[in-house]
């Protein structure tokens, strides 16, 4: 493998990538604070807002603590990550097993742990980092993963485990994005298309099923009726539908420019979406702000997600640029997945806004998932040891051709590097 030197493949630190992510992190503070505004609390400024909102303040405080977990994430040498990813996986692993046993079910979920001032942590949400680790470091062992079957066994593995712990928690939505987060780093990792193509008939396959059980076996499980409700909100608006009905009320009210934020009798206000400060965070932005600023804020989350997608087009080491592309889909899909469920067009999951959403344990996983593609840009030097022989172009190519430096891993080719020695050596004595 070659890539051309330029400056589009040399390490630096993104800082537009983390201007983009404080952005969004800094506007979800005043859109949780507005969802949970008490309009008979006094407040004279946008800072006692804030402070007056319980779920606003400690929100504030995750993202004022957020600049030490970038630091540190940062700060680990890259190939910290690659070599100790499986002991990461096993923890989160044990965490997963652990919560399952020990929690208490909150509306039919079980995954949280208690630690204390009524703060909860959820491992699931740490469960797609490793999951990105693991996928990661064994699709970049070989150039053609699933090749063989101890490969497909051991992909199926690391895989399998923590959706199907995640799954038995209750938690359909992080489950939905853990699925994700495998078919593209599986298709972005080289996978042979005949492995994708029968994965994406196997899905098909899947979906389709859940969605005849609801609606031709007329299901009453209430997991089934949120996945299908959306189809059809009005036939259960008195239940499942019921949020997907407010918030599109909620959005459209919002008009062009919204109607402003702290405004007493606002549907926010008035907590006429559930949950409007986490999951359904969406409806009161397009309350507050309108078509314009909801506009803005997907601008901002495409550009986000395009970045990601570009330092991964330039990343020469296969881990590294997989992690990237993990990073990138989660974000993706919580962000489509979760826009498109307040309108209306997808069922409604319960997964958070990315740094939107009210979440100490979902702010903290988007945090470490940009520190991590901030870590592989930073090192990319790091990253690609064997890269480090230049190797200038042939005499004949290098007199029609602007001349380039290429690098290539001559770890692997000792024949290659042969053949270049003895380009040298004829371009040297014809230039005498």
């Amino acid at each position: 493998m070659m890539i051309f030197e330029d400056k589009r493949t040399r390490p630096h630190f993104d800082f537009l990538l983390l201007i983009l992510a404080y952005a969004l992190m800094i506007f979800g503070v005043l859109a949780i604070s507005i969802a949970t505004y008490d309009p008979t609390v006094p407040a004279d400024s946008l800072l006692n807002h804030i402070l007056n909102s319980d779920t606003g303040s400690w929100q504030a405080i995750f993202v004022i603590a957020s600049p030490a977990i970038v630091w540190f994430v940062v700060s680990v040498p890259y190939e910290h990550f690659r070599t100790y990813a499986v002991l990461y996986y096993a923890a989160v692993i044990l965490l997963l097993f652990t919560v399952l046993l020990v929690s208490t079910a909150i509306r039919e979920v079980k995954g949280w742990f208690e630690v204390g001032l009524g703060r909860m942590l959820q491992p699931s949400e740490f469960a797609k980092l490793t999951l990105i680790l693991m996928l990661a470091r064994e699709l970049a062992i070989t150039e053609k993963p699933m090749g063989n079957v101890r490969s497909v066994l051991r992909i199926g593995l690391f895989s399998l485990a923590p959706v199907a712990l995640t799954l038995a928690q209750g938690e359909t939505g992080t489950v939905l994005v853990m699925a994700g987060i495998i078919y593209l780093m599986l298709v972005f990792g080289g996978v042979d298309w005949k492995w994708i193509l029968s994965i994406t008939v196997i899905i098909s396959l899947a979906i389709g099923a859940v969605f005849a059980y609801g609606i031709i076996g007329d299901s009453t499980d209430y997991r089934i009726l949120r996945l299908i409700s959306f189809l059809d909100p009005q036939a259960y608006e008195s239940s499942a539908g019921y949020q997907i009905i407010n918030s599109q009320q909620a959005i459209g009210s919002g008009g062009l420019t919204g109607i402003g934020g702290f405004v007493a009798g606002s549907m926010s206000q008035l907590n006429y979406v559930p949950e409007d400060w986490t999951d359904f965070i969406f409806a009161t932005i397009g309350e507050a702000v309108g078509f314009i600023g909801c506009a803005l804020i997907v601008l901002v989350y495409l550009l986000l997600i395009l970045r990601m997608l570009y330092l991964s087009r330039f990343t020469a080491d296969k881990f590294g640029r997989l992690v990237i592309i993990g990073v990138m889909s989660m974000m993706f899909l919580h962000v489509f997945q979760n826009i498109a469920m307040t309108l209306g067009l997808m069922p409604i999951t319960g997964i958070p806004l990315p740094f939107l959403s009210y979440g100490g344990s979902n702010l903290v996983t988007n945090v470490v998932g940009i520190s991590l593609v901030l870590n592989v840009t930073r090192n990319r030097s790091n990253a690609m040891p064997s890269y480090a022989t230049p190797v200038s172009t042939v005499a004949g190519i290098r007199r029609r051709r602007k001349k380039q430096s290429i690098y290539v891993n001559s770890a692997q080719d000792d024949g290659f590097r042969k053949r270049i020695r003895s380009l040298r050596s004829k371009g040297n004595k014809k230039t005498a």
